[in-house]
């Protein structure tokens, strides 16, 4: 049984590991970096910073703790929602030493708080969740530092050991037989609230790619022509595609002979074949399922591939079972910068045989985002509620750069169409004639 100080030693991990993830992607370069936006699609890397320390005080030390306002006057500079990412470097933020000092003087206070809170008793600090919510929210401000990383220019300020390789590549697809199934949760206590209520949901069989779509396999894509053959395209993804000079995914480039190279993190890398595509847009993933004579996954099949197990019927939190991921079970946790090879996790996989459901890319889906039946904001509508029904699909599963705390089975993920920073590839899937 789980006692609350189980609980509370495993919210300090996360909350540690949390933000020595956002010293080391600090740390790592100098002032003038940490201030400069090095796109207009991404904040300075000390906004991120210090908008972390910003959302633990209004959430632990103000709200579970009832404490005094560390910096109130900052609330307003850190309010995602007040000013676009591209105003961000114009506002008075605060300067690198200063919000070093503010996210380290937040945490002294949150572990008081931490070591107080019973853990119970109110909505908010059941089985921790405002402690969890916080440190996924830095995992995923991270993530987006890590993004940012990979957009700056300049020598390589990251390392990592290569990502794993593989001899026994997963091909083909997996037929999941069609049924009902539980999707969602209402029982994973630090979920967030789009992945609530657990729900019932009935799927038609349908076929699977046994793994993401390759580079290799996109090479193949881009060769046959397919950023220049129109009926590929949506009217919206080829409208995109010709305004955005769209011709390979983000990153790569063309040597002159033939061969293709990626750009990753400050330094040039010969594309590894048996690698997931990386950083493709929904429009270039739609595409190359219509060349594949195939589609997009919807989210809910995505998810009965992942989490459905065929000898139980019930649904797992994770393609393996229920068991928090270890470094044999996915590529997360930025302990690589890039993918590994296909069929590199086979612990991983789940019981039907589909390989990398979680970790190495996040998947586009065919899916918007939208509200599951019973849907209720908790506890601020703008962590979701308001971009239901927007331009946003879904994408499922984390990526090399995502941290296990910010992903499991059910965990839902959004972005427009056409973003190719963040860490996204794909895998298709299709109709069957009849349920299998």
């Amino acid at each position: 049984m789980t006692t609350p100080e189980d609980v509370r030693s495993r919210l300090a991990d996360v909350l540690t590991r949390a933000r020595d993830r956002s010293r080391a992607l600090t740390d790592c370069v100098d002032d003038d970096d940490l201030v400069t936006q090095h796109s207009p699609l991404m904040s300075p890397l000390v906004w991120d910073l210090a908008h972390i320390g910003n959302q633990e005080e209004l959430w632990l030390v103000r709200d579970v703790g009832g404490r005094e306002p560390v910096r109130r006057d900052i609330d307003e500079l850190y309010d995602a929602f007040a000013h676009p990412r591209s105003t961000r470097p114009a506002l008075p933020l605060l300067n690198p030493t200063e919000a070093r000092n503010y996210v380290a003087q937040v945490r002294d206070k949150a572990w008081d708080v931490l070591d107080r809170s019973p853990l119970r008793g109110r909505r908010l600090e059941d089985e921790g969740f405002a402690f969890a919510m916080i440190a996924q929210h830095e995992q995923q401000h991270d993530e987006t530092m890590l993004a940012t990383h990979q957009l700056r220019r300049g020598p390589a300020v990251l390392a990592a050991p290569a990502a794993p390789r593989t001899a026994a590549i997963p091909r083909g697809e997996v037929v999941v037989p069609g049924g009902e199934f539980e999707m969602g949760t209402s029982t994973d206590p630090w979920a967030l609230d789009n992945e609530r209520p657990a729900h019932r949901v009935s799927l038609p069989a349908f076929a699977i790619d046994a793994a993401p779509v390759t580079n290799a396999q996109y090479v193949e894509f881009i060769a046959d022509g397919g950023y220049r053959r129109r009926e590929l395209w949506s009217e919206r993804g080829w409208a995109h595609r010709v305004d955005a000079e769209l011709d390979a995914p983000q990153f790569w480039v063309d040597d002159g002979t033939g061969s293709w190279w990626r750009r990753a993190f400050g330094t040039m890398e010969p594309l590894r074949d048996h690698q997931p595509v990386v950083h493709v847009c929904w429009f270039e993933a739609d595409a190359y399922a219509r060349w594949a004579g195939r589609r997009l996954p919807t989210e809910a099949e995505w998810e009965r591939a992942a989490r459905w197990d065929p000898v139980s019927g019930r649904s797992r939190r994770f393609p393996w079972g229920d068991a928090e991921p270890t470094p044999e079970h996915a590529n997360l946790g930025q302990r690589h910068l890039e993918p590994a090879e296909v069929g590199a996790y086979p612990a991983g996989a789940s019981p039907l045989g589909v390989h990398q459901l979680v970790g190495d890319v996040w998947e586009w889906t065919s899916s918007d985002f939208l509200p599951y039946p019973g849907f209720s904001a908790f506890p601020y509508r703008e962590y979701s509620e308001v971009f239901h029904g927007g331009d946003y699909k879904v994408l499922r599963g984390g990526s090399f750069g995502t941290d296990a705390v910010a992903c499991r089975g059910t965990f839902r993920n959004w972005d427009h169409p056409i973003r190719r920073q963040i860490f996204a590839g794909f895998r298709c899937a299709r109709d069957l004639e009849r349920d299998v």
